[in-house]
């Protein structure tokens, strides 16, 4: 008897936090007095008035350690997480900070005549840990010089670490020499971002693992898997109909990942052969598709013409309904119009990289990361794996 799809049990159900909710301090936080707390429920604070706290006392609580104190600690250890947005992406920005319950930091950004990037903090973040949110996406190097000269800014500012929060990584297909001659883009972009004086890199599905290994300095690498397979639970689609495609041989391990979270899906590959840089033609299918229900897995669309051959040919070999999933929606002329020809049920996308609002079409879905970013970057504040149940699945070392 057919099933339904259910995320996995790992799987984290990331929720969107009351921007009222702050978070209990660590072990390393200022409190040192030796005080029980009941961590099963948050502190929250409603209009500065603090409400909930759950102190189990005892008779080694010193008689003058006060409430406020305690209100006090916690307040200094959030103060010291900013999280700041250059101008590519602020949506996503807001939403992080939302999910944190903190403002965005002032900053200012400018561009001189000349085409300069002028830019100033315009609040102290001396001992604090600040997270710069900067996808580099197009116009790529307009973006990765932004958050060069934010990394510097914060530096500068004597600010105690400072994250780089890239949801969408540019250059990272740029990875590996395939002819002679050729320079590794991607290494010159993690060193520009090393020596600009980052000191941590959070990113969001790179195009291959390999691009950690350029930094020399921490990588957490999260994925958007989890936001993508929550919503296709959602949509109640029986295992006995699914199978994962792989657009491509250099996305089967993506795809069989994705596969075995949806109930161990059944996987088909599509095989293409390329003959130059987004240009790309579809040779044959290995796997059974007729009378499925296709899911299509990339961690990007550019032009779509690798998604789009693989689609007409999957609806060739009898695929019943075909749904394109990808974390980042680059989208490049022509993608729009042959994301919307009729090929895809429906193409399903996260907010990675800020879409302009021609780019919509009717079959288009956006789901958000933010909440997944924000508890990356709580756990990273708050030296926290994110191997710890129920995140396990985050992909955060």
């Amino acid at each position: 008897m057919a099933s339904l799809v259910q995320p996995s049990p790992t799987l984290p159900a990331l929720h969107l936090r009351r921007s009222s909710l702050i978070r209990p301090p660590s072990s390393s936080s200022s409190v040192r007095f030796p005080l029980k707390c009941n961590a099963a429920d948050p502190y929250k604070f409603d209009g500065g008035n603090s409400s909930g706290f759950h102190l189990l006392t005892g008779d080694t609580v010193p008689a003058s350690f006060s409430r406020t104190r305690l209100e006090d600690s916690i307040y200094k250890n959030t103060t010291r997480l900013r999280i700041f947005s250059g101008t590519t992406n602020p949506a996503l920005a807001q939403e992080i900070s939302c999910y944190l319950g903190l403002d965005l930091g002032k900053i200012k950004i400018k561009r001189f005549a000349d085409g300069e990037i002028y830019v100033q903090l315009q609040e102290s973040v001396r001992g604090c840990d600040v997270f710069l949110v900067q996808p580099t996406c197009p116009p790529a190097n307009e973006n990765l010089m932004e958050l060069l000269v934010m990394i510097d800014a914060c530096r500068r500012a004597s600010a105690k670490t400072i994250t780089a929060v890239i949801p969408y990584f540019g250059y990272a297909r740029a990875d590996r020499k395939t002819q002679g001659r050729e320079s590794i883009a991607a290494k010159l972009v993690a060193n520009l971002i090393t020596q600009s004086g980052a000191d941590r890199v959070l990113a969001c599905d790179l195009h291959s693992g390999q691009s950690m290994g350029y930094f020399d300095i921490p990588v957490d690498h999260v994925y958007g898997q989890p936001v993508i397979l929550d919503y296709l639970a959602s949509k109640g689609i029986s295992s006995d109909d699914l199978v994962v495609v792989s657009p491509d041989v250099g996305g089967v391990a993506r795809a069989r990942a994705f596969a075995k979270k949806l109930s161990d899906a059944p996987l088909a590959i599509v095989d293409k052969r390329r003959h130059g840089h987004n240009v790309a033609e579809v040779m044959n299918l290995i796997g059974d598709v007729k009378g499925k229900v296709a899911i299509m897995v990339d961690d990007m669309i550019d032009t779509a013409g690798t998604i789009s051959k693989g689609a007409a040919l999957l609806h060739q070999e009898g695929a019943r309904e075909v749904y394109a999933c990808t974390t980042h929606a680059v989208f490049s002329p022509p993608a729009i119009s042959r994301l919307s020809s009729g090929l895809f049920q429906e193409v399903i996308i996260t907010n990675t990289i800020p879409l302009s609002e021609k780019n919509y079409f009717p079959q288009l879905t956006v789901l958000s990361v933010a909440n997944l970013l924000g508890e990356t970057i709580w756990r990273v504040h708050d030296d926290c794996s994110g191997a710890i149940e129920p995140f396990s699945t985050l992909g955060i070392d």
